[in-house]
Parts: C-alpha cells; sequence; structure tokens
C-alpha cells in the first residue's frame, strides 16, 4: 500500500477539504470558513470528494455522512487507507453507534447537526493542534517486553512474535501507555499527549480507543493484562521488561 505523503506542515496557509451534498449547508459553509481565513475545497458527493481529497491532499477534512456516489463511512475508509489526515464527520445521525462507527473507520471527531460555524471552527482548530508540525521529537526507537514489542519508528507492534496492525491514535495512545508502562497514565494526560490538550470531541473516544487495543492485544479482552483501567485516574500498561 502506498500512503501519501501530505504536504509540510510548516506551510501557513491551512487547507481544508468540505465534502456536503446539501448546498444550503456547503455554500454558506464553506464561504464561512474563507472568511476566517482558511482555504477550502469543496465536493457535493463522496466519489468526487474523494479525488478532491487525494488529489488536493488538504490538512482537514470536513465530510458530511450521507452523501450520493458513495457515502461519508466508505469515502473515510478509503482515505484512511492512503492517510493520516485529520477527518471531522458531519452528520444529523445522533445515535451512539453512528459516532462509533465513525471513529472505528478512522474518524478523528464527530459532530451532529445542526451545529454553528463557531462551533466547527472550535473543532478544527482542535484537530490541528493535535498534528506534530515539523519534526517529530525524538523517542527510542523499540519498547520491548516479554510478549510485545512496539517499534515506534516503523509504527509496527508485535505480540508472541505475531504482528498487530493498529489504527493510527491507537498506535499512539499504546506507545504513550508502554512508554511509562507500571505508571497510571490519566486520562488528562491522554488526551494532552495523544489528542491534544484543547480536545473538544466525546470523551468516550478514549473509551472506544481502548477497547479496540484490547481487542487487539489482550487473550481476553474482558480480563485485560497489559492494559488496566485504573478506577477514575486513568489506565496503565502491564508487562515484563525484556531482560
Amino acid at each position: 500500500m502506498t500512503v501519501l505523503k501530505w504536504k509540510d506542515r510548516s506551510e501557513v496557509m491551512v487547507n481544508i477539504a468540505l465534502i456536503e451534498d446539501d448546498p444550503l449547508i456547503l455554500l454558506p459553509l464553506a464561504e464561512s470558513l474563507r472568511e476566517h481565513g482558511y482555504t477550502v475545497f469543496t465536493a457535493a458527493d463522496g466519489r468526487s470528494g474523494l479525488e478532491t481529497i487525494l488529489e488536493r491532499r488538504p490538512d482537514v477534512v470536513i465530510l458530511d455522512i450521507l452523501l450520493p456516489e458513495m457515502d461519508g463511512w466508505e469515502v473515510c475508509k478509503a482515505i484512511r487507507r492512503a492517510s493520516v489526515v485529520p477527518i471531522l464527520m458531519l452528520s444529523s445521525l445522533s445515535e451512539e453507534v453512528d459516532r462509533i462507527l465513525g471513529l472505528e473507520l478512522g474518524a478523528d471527531d464527530y459532530l451532529t447537526k445542526p451545529f454553528s460555524t463557531r462551533e466547527l471552527i472550535a473543532h478544527i482548530k482542535a484537530l490541528l493542534r493535535r498534528v506534530e508540525f515539523g519534526t517529530p521529537k525524538a523517542r527510542q526507537n523499540t519498547l520491548e517486553f516479554e510478549r510485545i514489542l512496539i517499534d515506534l519508528n516503523r509504527r509496527i507492534v508485535n505480540k508472541d512474535g505475531q504482528e498487530i496492525t493498529l489504527r493510527y491514535k491507537a498506535f499512539e495512545l499504546l506507545a504513550l501507555l508502554a512508554e511509562h508502562a507500571g505508571e497510571v497514565v490519566s486520562r488528562a494526560d491522554i488526551f494532552d499527549k495523544v489528542w491534544g490538550t484543547d480536545w473538544i470531541g466525546d470523551t468516550r473516544t478514549l473509551e472506544v480507543h481502548i477497547r479496540w487495543l484490547r481487542e487487539q492485544l489482550e487473550d481476553d479482552p474482558g480480563h485485560p493484562q497489559f492494559i488496566q483501567t485504573a478506577r477514575s485516574a486513568g489506565y496503565r500498561f502491564v508487562d515484563s521488561p525484556k531482560s
């Protein structure tokens, strides 16, 4: 699989891809975003929206779910096969299952209609804050434990010699917990380090990612060994360092 290299994040202008089929929402929203200093690329259906995203390589994708040609969930999956660009999903669907599905497909945030432009701008800024700009901070190459090995450079996880594929944020969450193995990492610190200090999304996002990690790492996800909950405090990673 070829992963697209998004442009240098040192550029000042922020480009947004807005995919929305309702012109009564698309046109005024695009204009409002431009008034706030963003460059906006628009599309009114999923298929052309995906083409726009892959061609233009925006900094943020704002993606409606109920789209013609190709729905937002399919577009989200296709984007995630090519990049880790932040995706904010828009929908009139307010059921929790729809919110969770968007996250499982790789979305970073979810906003339910109706919403104000001010609220949308706040979500966009929060997504941009948690994206790493410039050179990533130095960290050791691997974290080795008795049963789990985490290659931080290649973003690969092995459990008992078997490679495990994790979503982008799930990997960041595991790496953070493993770097503090045996210690309780608070929910506040997790949101600070993984999602950004000013994260304003649904706090259930963290629980969803913890569930994903347990489903892929644990022998019995219902009785986790590696990703343990410290009630009312946070989470800890438990595995013995490799001798």
